[in-house]
């Protein structure tokens, strides 16, 4: 480690090194890039514990346009994160959402969401109960009004596969990664100048990025700065399946898709077993380092939910649970990218409220350009800038899971 580079980037995961990768893999950018994570392990990471998955059905067209481009990396992850004779498989498995309607408020939104996602050129259909049980006879659709089914560009993959890739390809292009924690930033009026780690190394900095995760507020009070994002809890359970309705599904090559039940409880296959969640009757802000798993979700809210919704789910067994983090953005649940109005050399990467894996090639890309070129090139991300936090104005993402 040097003791001054152009771009220091706080935290290293996912959101992290892609700004690094994109940095780095830019010929027009020609400075040093430091990358500090407290943890190379990423055992507690966002990105680790994670459903992994991408969707374009948002209900904001630039939501809907993040996500195609990160499907197209996805795709195409092996070639673009080569280094030498590695080339990373991320397993995707293209198996869409289904969401699920069953009241007229439920409708509205997603005949709304279905237009900004098609007016994006994405690849989604509206289903009426017809058309729904006929492509997955075995679900209870007495109750439904309308589904909408992402037919491409949507499913689940390897999630630490995609931060590794990032990771890796960075390094190989020059990016120093330090296993240490940024504990304070120099700041000299409207610019900031340095990050203090806890080993007590000083390093200047042209320019600073927060891709905290979680811990986004930390690293902007360091800075004098704000961002209203706090860390949430979200539990995962992965269950096994007495009677898989996986033999009765038409769609996919008979697989099912991550579908979201009109309650908000989610499920999808992995492997022969089954991920699930839910939203939590109760959502307050947690300690950073708060992973006990609400146990009782799986029995209070999930099994009576997909039991209603499938005779197939009567009979199911938990084999595994967890517990991690949104960086929820607790103005409107949508990502925070971009420079400080007035801290111009501090850049925002933060806020993603569980979107962040597939949010995170646009963001990195949409990061580097502003610190290449001074704007974006690509795609304008302005509307998900940090102006909002300051006008208190959200720009209000309604399809959060």
């Amino acid at each position: 480690m040097k003791d001054q580079y152009d771009v220091v980037v706080i935290g290293g995961a996912v959101i992290g090194s892609a700004v690094a990768y994109y940095l780095a893999a830019n010929p027009d950018f020609d400075g040093s890039v430091l990358v500090v994570e407290r943890d190379p392990t990423y055992l507690k990471a966002a990105t680790s514990l994670s459903s992994s998955s991408i969707r374009t059905q948002f209900s904001n067209p630039i939501n809907v346009k993040i996500s195609q481009y990160g499907s197209e990396v996805i795709r195409n992850f092996g070639e673009m994160m080569q280094v030498g004779d590695d080339r990373p498989d991320l397993g995707f498995h293209s198996g869409g959402y289904l969401f699920l309607a069953s009241t007229p408020e439920q409708v509205q939104i997603l005949k709304e969401n279905h237009e900004a996602q098609i007016s994006c050129g994405a690849d989604v259909v509206l289903w009426d109960s017809a058309a729904l049980v006929n492509a997955f006879p075995h679900l209870n659709v007495a109750d439904i009004e309308l589904a909408s089914y992402g037919r491409s560009g949507e499913g689940w993959f390897n999630n630490t596969g995609l931060m590794y890739g990032f990771k890796n390809k960075a390094r190989s292009l020059g990016v120093d990664y330090v296993t240490d924690e940024a504990v304070a930033v120099g700041r000299d009026g409207d610019t900031v100048t340095s990050v203090t780690l806890k080993s007590g190394a000083v390093v200047k900095a042209g320019t600073i990025v927060n891709a905290s995760g979680p811990r986004a507020a930390l690293t902007a009070r360091m800075a004098g700065l704000d961002i209203p994002v706090e860390p949430r809890k979200r539990t995962l359970f992965v269950f096994d399946c007495a009677h898989t309705p996986e033999g009765t599904a038409a769609v996919n090559q008979g697989r099912l898709p991550l579908m979201i039940d009109p309650s908000g409880v989610f499920c999808r296959p992995e492997g022969r077993f089954f991920l699930t969640g839910c939203p939590p009757v109760d959502d307050p802000a947690v300690d950073w380092d708060d992973f006990e798993p609400r146990y009782e979700e799986f029995e209070e809210i999930i099994w009576p939910a997909l039991a209603e919704r499938s005779p197939q789910f009567e009979a199911i067994k938990v084999v595994n649970q967890w517990a991690g983090h949104y960086d929820f953005n607790t103005l409107d649940h949508n990502l925070v990218v971009g420079r400080h109005p007035v801290v111009r050399n501090f850049l925002f990467a933060n806020g993603f409220s569980g979107h962040g894996l597939q949010q995170g090639p646009a963001t990195g890309r949409g990061v580097s350009e502003l610190i290449t070129y001074g704007e974006y090139r690509t795609l304008d991300l302005t509307e998900v800038g940090y102006e909002r936090i300051v006008e208190n104005r959200p720009f209000l993402e309604k399809a959060v899971i």
